[in-house]
């Protein structure tokens, strides 16, 4: 290790030094019983003698969890005007100014309204975290970004508020609150998740037993995975096993793309390990000639990218193959991840022949290829 990279290090410790403790109560569904747990602690830490306050909690009328609300200390919300309407946000200068030990944010998942410092409630945890705050928070697994095509599947619905992988890898402990499938539908009917007239309509849908199984499933995976890492990244590295490294071959096609970069992360994170993002800019999508549509899903793509930890490369080049090619030499990757090739019946000959081209030097470096429709 050199000078600088040794400075690096020591700053990165004194960082980690200051930053708050962070807690995450994960579930496979809504009405598992995270906020409730949490409130739980909130009142087990104050008679401890820690300063611990609310920052946010959504108790969505459900008598009990408002019961534990009350005799813990409340730091008061936001209110702003949004689009005719007063609405209530937690208040992240408030909390900065108030500096607690420990502060309890519900819905981690949340998107802020226009005009909030932080697009995003975990960004403004992150901001709590860096001023030595810490924090205790919740979230459901199918708000996790890499599993979103996961979720999609399992309950047809599609998770429009979700949070980066690297928020839970970020977090000092994950705890799964878990429920059979029987007794959350128990919870269901008795009316302790939602109000009367939405229960039927929620055993119809994101509530239905084979839903909950799967989601219940991911959730358990998902913590069985955070502490795998945690006991990997203890234990020295067998050097006698390849180093696995993964890159993801995007377009600016709007939807497989996103799945590309959600496997490959998805890899990284189970392998504990990095992996990039290459997008071969060919003339047909040189500056002046891409449509202003695909230069929208390009950034999207990046910025999903970005969020779940990727490192992206851009490189213009008349060829595909020889760029993915090139970057795997350069980066020793040991798994490509690509989408489905879209032939037409005009480009059918060229196009195989740079597939089979990819192909054959993938398998010379010994590297798999992993394609996703």
């Amino acid at each position: 290790m050199d000078r600088e990279q040794s400075v690096q290090h020591f700053l990165d410790l004194l960082k980690k030094s200051r930053r708050g403790n962070f807690k995450i109560y994960i579930g496979m569904i809504a009405g598992v019983g995270k906020t409730y747990r949490m409130l739980q602690e909130a009142h087990e830490l104050l008679r401890s003698g820690i300063d611990v306050q609310v920052g946010y909690v959504e108790t969505h009328g459900r008598v009990e969890t408002e019961a534990l609300v009350e005799g813990l200390p409340l730091i008061p919300r936001r209110r702003s005007f949004y689009k005719g309407k007063e609405v209530e946000e937690m208040d992240l200068q408030a909390i900065l100014n108030i500096h607690p030990e420990v502060v309890i944010v519900d819905e981690l998942a949340h998107t802020n309204i226009e005009g909030s410092k932080n697009e995003k409630r975990w960004q403004d945890v992150s901001d709590i975290l860096e001023a030595g705050i810490s924090v205790i928070t919740a979230v459901n697994i199918q708000h996790l970004e890499g599993l979103n095509e996961d979720v999609q599947d399992i309950t047809g619905i599609e998770i429009k508020e979700r949070i980066p992988d690297s928020v839970l890898e970020q977090a000092d402990e994950v705890v799964n609150i878990d429920l059979t499938a029987d007794e959350l539908v128990k919870r269901l009917t008795a009316g302790k998740i939602y109000k009367p007239e939405k229960i039927q309509t929620a055993l119809n849908n994101f509530f239905k037993s084979e839903n909950i199984l799967q989601l219940r499933e991911l959730a358990l995976k998902e913590v069985a995975l955070r502490v795998e890492k945690k006991v990997e990244s203890a234990v020295p590295v067998n050097t006698g096993v390849r180093h696995e490294k993964f890159l993801a071959c995007i377009s600016s096609q709007e939807k497989t793309p996103r799945k590309v970069i959600r496997k490959a992360a998805r890899l990284a994170t189970r392998y504990n390990t990095k992996f990039f993002v290459l997008y071969v800019q060919t003339p047909r999508e040189s500056i002046d000639r891409i449509p202003l549509a695909n230069q929208r899903y390009l950034s999207n793509h990046f910025k999903l990218a970005a969020e779940l930890g990727g490192e992206i490369i851009q490189v213009q080049s008349r060829s595909i193959p020889d760029s993915i090619i090139e970057v795997c030499r350069e980066k020793q990757i040991s798994t490509v991840c690509i989408g489905k090739p879209a032939f037409t019946l005009v480009s059918v000959f060229r196009a195989c022949f740079q597939y089979r081209k990819l192909l054959n030097s993938l398998s010379q470096m010994n590297i798999d290829l992993i394609i996703l429709a």
